[in-house]
């Protein structure tokens, strides 16, 4: 079985208070450390405990002493320390659920993926028809605050334990534009949320279908296939593969995917921390090996999207349009911990066909276009009874740039 991006499940027993030999009611830390720790770590376990006990005793406001809430920013930012920004990371209870259900198709909530980015909440991708899409939300935009709390400066799980809530329920955030510097308020409702992962839809006035893929959970690329058999049945003569604001997902459905458009070759390369590197190959079988297309990707295209887009840019399928990726480059398990919180550490390094490294840098794109920051991107769902003027006044160049490409095969 191939590692998932999200949730390889691997259940070890490293939760920290278990770890420091006491139990997890206790405030109070044993600052000698277990026989079960490696001698060369017991220092550092001591020093965690002296740090601890230091807060239990002395600091003013008592209120704010929570046991559960120090022991989760202490793992978070013993993951934060490694570097592997936006990827690796602690999930509380909630944010496992989360992380099974956007796998599944299925979320509650505001509908977005947050990192931690610079010491600040970043939105890696709206949903499709999330409150977050519908209210105008971004890629790369900043939450500053949850319900007028500064979230500035704290961990991941708490701020997503604030922003998650019942459907129907309101939830209010300030967010930050990091391009111009503008700050705004935004009220949203949350929502139960079905991921329709696979639409497609053709582009008014054309033979070109607009494809898209919001996410790559369990079961897509059996509804991607089933959309490029209808695609062709359609006639369509082209395609444009959108995964703008997708943040991955599975590796083998990223994989199947992308060997749906190709013949031969390689996916991907997986580097392990030995430096050995593993070539994961074309699956046969592929439905439009042959069809001409583009693909367009922005900054909210990560991980898994970030695997088919590096795949068809190096085997010269498909031009990229659009914006740098968001720069997702390593392979994650989840080690599952005692209480059904979880650590996502990356165990290898993912590369492009051609060897080239995605992790931190993102993909570039070879047509380059922004989107002005008053333009949501256009999704097949959308442009159904359009007409073609709507769709050139729709202000979604990076699709326009591709359909030109598309319709002029002598410029790609």
């Amino acid at each position: 079985m191939r590692h998932r991006f999200f949730h390889q499940r691997v259940v070890v027993s490293v939760f920290i208070l278990l770890a420091l030999g006491v139990p997890a009611s206790c405030h109070l830390l044993d600052s000698r450390p277990s026989e079960t720790i490696s001698a060369d770590a017991r220092p550092d376990f001591r020093l965690i405990a002296e740090a601890w006990n230091t807060i239990e005793r002395v600091y003013v406001d008592r209120a704010a002493v929570k046991p559960q809430q120090m022991t989760y920013g202490a793992i978070s930012g013993m993951v934060d320390s490694l570097g592997d920004t936006g990827h690796s990371r602690f999930l509380s209870p909630e944010m496992v659920k989360q992380e099974r259900n956007l796998t599944k198709g299925e979320l509650e909530g505001i509908g977005a993926e947050l990192q931690m980015k610079n010491s600040q909440i970043v939105i890696v991708a709206p949903i499709d028809d999330s409150p977050a899409q519908r209210a105008g939300l971004r890629p790369g935009d900043i939450i500053l605050k949850v319900n007028g709390e500064d979230v500035g400066g704290l961990p991941l799980e708490q701020v997503v334990t604030r922003i998650l809530g019942p459907p129907g329920t309101p939830v209010k955030l300030a967010i930050l534009n990091p391009k111009s510097g503008l700050t705004r308020d935004v009220s949203l409702i949350r929502a139960r949320i079905l991921i329709y992962s696979v639409t497609w839809h053709r582009l008014p006035g054309t033979a070109v279908v607009h494809l898209r893929i919001g996410t790559f959970s369990k079961g897509v690329t059996t509804d991607l296939r089933k959309a490029l058999t209808g695609i062709e049945k359609d006639g369509a003569t082209g395609l444009i593969l959108d995964l703008r604001n997708n943040p991955g997902g599975l590796l083998d459905q990223a994989v199947d995917s992308a060997s749906q458009f190709l013949a031969k070759g390689n996916v991907l390369l997986e580097k392990n921390a030995s430096g050995q590197i593993k070539s994961i190959p074309v699956e046969p079988g592929g439905l439009a090996t042959a069809t001409p297309m583009a693909v367009l990707v922005n900054g909210g295209t990560g991980s898994g999207a970030e695997i088919v887009a590096g795949a068809l840019q190096d085997a010269h399928r498909a031009p990229l349009v659009g914006e740098q990726t968001f720069g997702t480059g390593t392979v994650l398990k989840e080690f599952s911990l005692s209480d059904g919180s979880a650590l996502l550490l990356a165990i290898e390094e993912w590369l492009t066909p051609d060897g080239n490294v995605i992790w931190h840098r993102g993909i570039t794109p070879n047509v380059a276009v922004s989107l002005p920051p008053d333009v949501t991107p256009l999704v097949p769902e959308r442009e159904k009874g359009m007409t073609v003027a709507e769709l050139r006044a729709s202000g979604d160049e990076q699709l326009l740039q591709a359909l030109d490409l598309l319709d002029q095969p002598e410029k790609k």
